[in-house]
């Protein structure tokens, strides 16, 4: 075994959208894709496995044992359908990950995908106050759209390049001349990063032409802001001296 993908039902899709949504830099894509999915109800109708994943198994809350995979998901819409790339993995080598990505995109061309999201973050190792979404793309005539929609595009940026699914699923689409774009959220890459999440799926849902609820997101994001900021008072306070040991 490879990749195997099993099929739970094959829907009929209407010029559906794939959105990916793997863990990565501060979790960010995955938290905005997990929430999508299900604020619209996403059905499940595929798993992958795969060898690359870490050899393990996760249990449910019966403790039924099943084998590290990703799964694919469903929704209809009134102009595209979309459906979701989630799991709790990405391939654990170069390999693996090249493997995969082939994988996703040749399932893509299957379902007659028209356009492809991927997820993730923009990992610049600082606490960031007001996180961009930066924007990376197969086909330079998406920009205009995506800008208006408040998508980011810095010229050679991320300068590292994008790693893992986010990117080589990008960069497989444009030699099979899908329309893609990566959407990354600004993230310092130290922590799981609702904030960034929220701005992230604000500007996906703008783009699809959806909406849905976020409140939760944005008490996580609210808890985060308190403890970065207590982070960085405590910070302060050490670089003045006002903390230290009194005998």
């Amino acid at each position: 075994m490879e990749n195997v993908v099993m099929f739970e039902e094959m829907p009929e899709l209407k010029d559906p959208i794939l959105i990916e949504g793997l863990p990565g830099v501060g979790n960010v894509g995955k938290i905005a894709a997990d929430h999508l999915a299900e604020k619209l109800n996403a059905k499940k109708f595929a798993s992958i496995y795969s060898q690359h994943f870490p050899p393990q198994v996760t249990l449910n809350s019966d403790c039924v044992a099943g084998l590290a995979s990703s799964e694919l998901y469903y929704v209809k819409g009134e102009k595209n359908d979309l459906v979701f790339l989630l799991g709790d993995f990405q391939g654990m080598s170069a390999e693996g990950q090249f493997s995969l990505a082939e994988e996703i995109v040749t399932l893509a061309i299957s379902m007659n995908v028209s356009k492809v999201f991927t997820l993730g973050g923009y990992g610049i190792g600082t606490v960031v106050e007001e996180p961009r979404v930066l924007g990376a793309v197969s086909n330079a005539a998406m920009i205009p759209s995506l800008k208006e929609n408040g998508v980011t595009f810095v010229p050679g940026e991320p300068s590292a390049g994008i790693a893992g699914a986010s990117g080589l699923i990008l960069g497989m689409c444009g030699i099979k001349k899908i329309d893609a774009a990566c959407l990354m959220g600004e993230t310092s890459g130290y922590f799981v990063d609702h904030k960034s999440s929220v701005v992230l799926l604000k500007v996906l849902m703008k783009i699809l032409s959806i909406d849905v609820d976020t409140k939760e997101l944005d008490e996580r994001s609210q808890q985060m802001d308190e403890f970065t900021t207590k982070i960085k008072e405590i910070a302060e306070d050490q670089s003045k001296g006002h903390i230290g040991y009194y005998g």
